[in-house]
This record gives structure tokens, C-alpha cells and sequence, in this order.
């Protein structure tokens, strides 16, 4: 008998994409090629997902032009 990998079911795949679509914005952006593994070799560098990194400095970005608008 072939063992099967435990997953999520339909339900629970379905009762996630409706909490992340109430609770989450998603934006989609387009890089030069190459820019994608620069991102993910730095966030791996500093112990952080893409997703975080990417959070970290837009929040650093603006925090940082409103301290010097």
C-alpha cells in the first residue's frame, strides 16, 4: 500500500484562502531577471523569508521618508 502524504483537505484549504483573502492585501510585482535571487539570497543571509524581508523594507522605506519629509 502506497503511503499518502498528509495534507490539507479541500475544507481546509478553502477555510485558509478565506481568512488570507480577509486579512491580507497581495501585490504582484514584476523584477528584472536575476533581481529574484538577489532578494532571496539576502533574505537568506539575515534568517528571513522573501515575504519578510520585502515587508521589512517597505515599512523601513517609509518610516524613513517621513522622518526626513
Amino acid at each position: 500500500m502506497e503511503d499518502k502524504k498528509r495534507g490539507y483537505s479541500q475544507a481546509q484549504n478553502k477555510a485558509t484562502q478565506k481568512y488570507i483573502k480577509a486579512n491580507y492585501d497581495e501585490i504582484k510585482i514584476r523584477l528584472d531577471k536575476g533581481m529574484k535571487t538577489i532578494i532571496k539570497t539576502h533574505a537568506d543571509k539575515h534568517n528571513e523569508s522573501v515575504n519578510s524581508f520585502i515587508k521589512r523594507s517597505i515599512a523601513e522605506t517609509i518610516n524613513n521618508d517621513n522622518i526626513h519629509s
